[in-house]
């Protein structure tokens, strides 16, 4: 049970506001009143530790930004709250001291009273967003352009157990006051239950954004993450008898270089002057270096349907799994590449996508919805989730597009480059994407 999961729906019911915004770092805001009575009946809350605390900021700048606040500011709002709640003294409410196993060593922490502390978050958010209203401290929007397009769905599946998160206000939610743009982009896909898959949404871009490297070396912030979530999820799962387990893959855009990172078969590519980019392969039981990891461990490697791990899960690694570590690795690979500002977009997807529909496909895909909507790219998601659905996929689907360059632009680049082939006397035919752009424009 998250703290500010269920305070999000429980404060819907008993907390009433008024927001008003001005959409402009230059402009007057008035936040208005935010917060006019706190609940007065709260659900028993769990005892939670500190990063649990510290990663249900997301969960709480959901319920702040569903009020009307922008992104920028909630995140922004959000870490002024958790911050001074963390400089006070939180001796009142600690309650039991545990261990957990952790990268080879004892760690010990102390859990404390969620009720409390979920208490005086609200309290101090409230006392910030009246003090905010008085005067407003500086924002500072991302200088890059990044457009997203989100679509997800359950498809055939008796549940969802896909999850994403989209955070490109990364700076102000974790006091970053460099002049370096970051944003944080992730799927995960469970399996066995949502459980691993929420958790994971909810602590991993936590583990990033408070880990030591995040100035110096973010690359290695966002892989060594993904390890210590597995961590943190394995010992609640240990407690709480789970099972659960997923996949994920994580995108971090740090000024121009992209950074990522990943466990499992969910992906992420990058499509750059109309051509699609590998930049990952996924751990699957298959891959020879996968197989000869399991085997040393003393697992095994079957095929039932497809390859899988112990007769099991057909992924070779993810956070989660307890029963299966450590056939099943929370060790993510990584990578970072350099952004030119040639680059179209990224890509990041589940299996349920990738099984379906190849990366040379996405591009054409892309660029004929591109087509029909004159270079508005809001829905390109969508359209790419439903010809993985035409192509057969049964799994669960989540898509997310973060276009680098404005879409109308991609789409003037691919109509000049058309023109540019039709022109030229030795010119071959052009690729299906540039056709169907010649055929749309005709019309």
């Amino acid at each position: 049970m998250l703290i500010f999961h269920y305070a999000h729906k429980k404060c819907l019911e008993w907390m009433s506001c008024t927001v008003i915004v001005s959409v402009s770092h230059r402009s007057r805001v008035n936040i208005g009143v935010i917060f006019q009575y706190l609940p007065l009946h709260l659900f028993p809350w769990r005892k939670v530790s500190l990063e649990a605390f510290q990663s249900e900021q997301t969960e709480c700048e959901e319920f702040v930004g569903c009020r009307g606040v922008s992104p920028l500011l909630a995140a922004s709002v959000i870490h002024t709250a958790v911050d001074e709640v963390l400089r006070t003294d939180l001796t009142e409410f600690k309650r039991e001291s545990v261990e957990r196993q952790g990268e080879g060593d004892e760690e010990r922490f102390t859990l404390l009273d969620g009720e409390s502390l979920q208490r005086c978050f609200f309290n101090r958010l409230r006392d910030v967003c009246f003090e905010w209203q008085k005067q407003l401290p500086p924002l500072r929007p991302l200088k890059r352009f990044l457009l997203v397009s989100i679509h997800a769905i359950r498809n055939t599946r008796r549940k969802m157990e896909d999850r994403h998160v989209i955070l490109m206000e990364f700076n102000q939610l974790f006091g970053l006051a460099d002049d370096i743009d970051r944003a944080y982009f992730a799927i995960f896909d469970g399996h066995g239950g949502v459980d691993a898959a929420n958790y994971s949404a909810t602590h991993l871009h936590v583990n990033v954004g408070l880990h030591k490297e995040i100035v110096k070396n973010p690359a290695e912030a966002l892989k060594c993450s993904f390890q210590k979530t597995d961590e943190m999820f394995l010992f609640k799962a240990k407690r709480e008898r789970l099972r659960s387990g997923t996949t994920g893959v994580s995108a971090l855009i740090v000024g121009n270089k992209l950074h990522i990172a990943w466990l499992g078969d969910s992906q992420v590519m990058l499509v750059q002057q109309g051509n699609a980019v590998t930049l990952m392969e996924p751990h699957k039981p298959e891959r020879e270096d996968e197989r000869a990891r399991i085997e040393a461990l003393g697992g095994c490697v079957t095929y039932m349907d497809c390859w899988r791990v112990n007769g099991t899960l057909a992924v070779s690694r993810a956070i989660g799994d307890v029963c299966q570590k450590p056939y099943i690795s929370g060790d993510a690979d990584g990578d970072s590449f350099d952004l030119t500002g040639s680059e179209d977009y990224l890509l990041l997807a589940c299996d349920g996508f990738f099984d379906a529909v190849k990366p040379y496909e996405v591009v054409d895909l892309v660029l004929d919805h591109l087509m029909q909507t004159k270079g508005v790219g809001l829905k390109a998601a969508e359209r790419l989730v439903a010809a993985a659905k035409e192509n057969g996929s049964n799994d669960n689907i989540t898509v997310l597009v973060v276009f680098l360059r404005d879409p109308q632009d991609i789409l003037a680049d691919c109509l000049r480059d058309t023109k540019s082939l039709q022109a030229g006397d030795d010119a071959r035919s052009p690729p299906f994407n540039f056709l169907s752009c010649e055929a749309a424009a005709t019309q």
